[in-house]
């Protein structure tokens, strides 16, 4: 049977080696190619001859790499371009313009780079192609509400959304219909160009409008829906004024809906996914089945409480332990998705922390288990670190070396500071992708 250790190595080498996989440059590699003047992406092929200007702007964290992978591509092709990144993702570009904003929650430079970015595309013609380059964190990268509504209404109901437990079909549900940007208005202002949408999902299921927000796509929620976020989370109190009007000027028609399915602005548009949570769950599962390790996917569309997650995924694990099912040890099993966490405490974390430090709790005393989750993007909430690493055995070291109850600290919110002092924190730095969220068992043989 392999140490502890040997599994904690194992679990964080099967994390990076998904994260290669789903790395944005090699993801545009495998969709976009050029040949002379033919430009081959997805399933279509552009004459470039019959283009005057090729402009180029993204927004997520994954949209550094993305717009430097497509300069490799297309060279001195690109008119000019620009690309909106959480602060410390940017990376150098040639021919394509870069701007750091605030993330998770949207900031001055959001709003600055919502007005650039729509100055950019605006007076388009049939000549023109533009490339849009989507990825995870998008919504609050760009930051454009309606006249009314202040950048200060915008953030204070981000922060209660990310405290609710809402999830994040929910939250940018809300987020769409308080922007002049996203929900497929950048479309209309690209329009009549041709464009062309690349992006990689952060979302469960991948329903492309809610990536970013879907800044490029058809609309597929209305302000009725909008307001029932509101109403189920029990937003209401103290929710802005200004907000709570405009959404009911949208119910009432007094304030047009975001562009749907069949509108014009979309005629000349083509999508392509190029990655998701699958991509990097397959990628995980070759990599530990060459370690050697039998290998299970369980879903890539995980959700709910992480804590309650948490539970159901080590009591899997504790079986495989106990009775080889599903699979015969030594074994690995995968999911991802994206988790939630109802904030009860004061403390400092993410889901992935919250996820390990429950699934510690959980595990205390089994032998042989080990239990990864991480953030693909490299940070997990508003904290510095990918997720965490645990095993049997992680709180009884923290209460005897530490003095510290890991219960308290759940109860808490608290993860990222009992990690800290106790160790076992995933840390990756930016990974310059997203994809949502990996959580790995590995047991023993």
């Amino acid at each position: 049977m392999q140490t502890t250790s040997g599994l904690k190595r194992c679990a964080r080498d099967i994390f990076n080696y998904a994260l290669q996989a789903v790395h944005p440059a090699r993801l545009i590699r495998k969709k976009v190619s050029l040949e002379g003047t033919m430009l081959r992406v997805g399933k279509r092929r552009y004459d470039l001859d019959k283009y005057d200007r090729i402009l180029v702007v993204g927004v997520g964290k994954a949209s550094a790499p993305m717009a430097q992978a497509l300069e490799k591509v297309l060279g001195e092709r690109i008119t000019k371009g620009l690309v909106v990144v959480k602060y410390g993702h940017a990376l150098p570009l040639k021919r394509i313009r870069v701007l750091e904003a605030g993330h998770p929650f949207p900031d001055r430079m959001s709003r600055v780079a919502a007005e650039e970015l729509l100055d950019l595309v605006s007076g388009l013609n049939q000549r023109d192609l533009v490339f849009s380059l989507l990825s995870g964190g998008g919504s609050a990268l760009l930051c454009l509400p309606p006249d009314g509504i202040t950048l200060r209404d915008f953030v204070s109901l981000t922060r209660r959304l990310l405290s609710s437990g809402a999830d994040i079909k929910e939250i940018n549900t809300l987020r769409k219909h308080l922007s002049l940007i996203h929900g497929g208005r950048l479309a209309r202002a690209i329009y009549p160009a041709t464009l062309i949408s690349l992006i990689l999902s952060d979302v469960v299921g991948d329903p492309l409008d809610m990536i970013s927000s879907g800044p490029t796509v058809p609309n597929g929620s209305t302000f009725r829906d909008a307001l029932e976020v509101i109403g189920k989370h029990g937003l209401n109190k103290g929710l802005p004024r200004s907000v709570y009007s405009y959404l009911h000027k949208g119910v009432k028609g007094e304030v047009p809906e975001n562009p749907k399915e069949g509108d014009h602005c979309f005629s000349s548009s083509y999508t392509v996914l190029l990655g998701n949570n699958n991509a990097a769950l397959k990628a995980a599962g070759e990599r530990a089945r060459t370690l050697g390790f039998n290998t299970l996917i369980l879903s890539s569309s995980i959700t709910g409480e992480a804590r309650e997650v948490a539970n159901v995924f080590t009591s899997m694990a504790k079986e495989v332990c106990r009775s080889g099912r599903p699979i015969q040890r030594p074994a690995c099993l995968l999911a991802g998705g994206e988790t939630t966490v109802t904030l009860r405490g004061r403390g400092k974390g993410g889901r992935n922390q919250e996820f390990a430090l429950a699934s510690a709790l959980e595990l205390a005393g089994w032998d042989g288990v080990v239990i990864l989750s991480g953030g693909t993007d490299g940070t997990d909430g508003p904290t510095d670190v990918a997720g965490a690493v645990v095993d049997g055995y992680t709180c009884k070291r923290a209460e005897k070396r530490f003095k510290i109850d890991a219960k308290d600290y759940l109860q808490k919110n608290n993860s990222y500071s009992f990690f800290r002092r106790s160790g076992g924190h995933l840390v990756t730095g930016p990974t310059l992708t997203n994809v949502m969220d990996i959580m790995l068992a590995l047991v023993g043989g």
